[in-house]
């Protein structure tokens, strides 16, 4: 079973940036706002003490659509392979990608335990891609705080998150080094990773 340090990292910081509180921009203008909005709106999903779990899977998806490109960190986390798939691979792996992310994760969203974070700032990503780099605290209860990084970009009119590098840890490289590893011995076989996918086995 492969590690999941990647999904958590993905998942966790989401559900972490619960703790931000203050008033929201009318509009996400900058990158910066665009990641306490996003905040903003996992308050509301986590304070609903009424909700089903089904509720609160399918709100996690909606988060994640919304703040997350996961079409383009499917395809970065596959790397190299993402070239040699054919387009019925591409497609299959993409949902299946995004399924098992929500299916493995979306339970963490009721294990909220009154973290708060703060955005410590943004700066120009150092790749020359023009991402930007938001810098966010988090302060846990009973430990010494986390940086997380979120990288995002724009995406025509929208901004999106393409990473989160937590403790300079990136989520997209962990798990591409495993997805890759679970590739290699299967003898370069894309289905094969299809397949643990297709059965929730990583």
């Amino acid at each position: 079973m492969l590690p999941r340090r990647a999904f958590v990292l993905l998942a966790g910081a989401l559900f972490l940036t619960v703790g931000f509180s203050p008033a929201a921009p009318a509009a996400a203008e900058t990158p910066e706002q665009f990641v306490g909005t996003l905040g903003e709106e996992a308050i509301r999903v986590l304070g609903d003490s009424t909700i089903t779990p089904e509720q609160r899977t399918a709100e996690f998806r909606r988060l994640l659509d919304k703040g997350f490109n996961m079409p383009l960190i499917g395809q970065l986390v596959l790397g190299r392979h993402w070239r040699t798939a054919t387009e019925e691979q591409r497609a299959e792996y993409l949902k299946l990608f995004e399924d098992f992310i929500v299916q493995t994760y979306s339970v963490r969203l009721g294990q909220y335990n009154g973290e708060k974070f703060r955005i410590a700032g943004g700066r120009a990503a150092p790749d020359n891609t023009g991402d930007t780099l938001v810098t966010t605290e988090i302060i846990r209860p009973n430990g010494p705080p986390v940086r997380v990084d979120w990288r995002v970009r724009k995406a025509g009119d929208t901004l999106k998150v393409v990473d989160v590098i937590a403790e300079g840890i990136s989520m997209l490289i962990t798990q591409r080094d495993e997805f890759a590893a679970v590739i290699q011995n299967s003898g370069g076989k894309v289905d094969a990773l299809i397949d643990r996918l297709r059965r929730r086995q990583l």
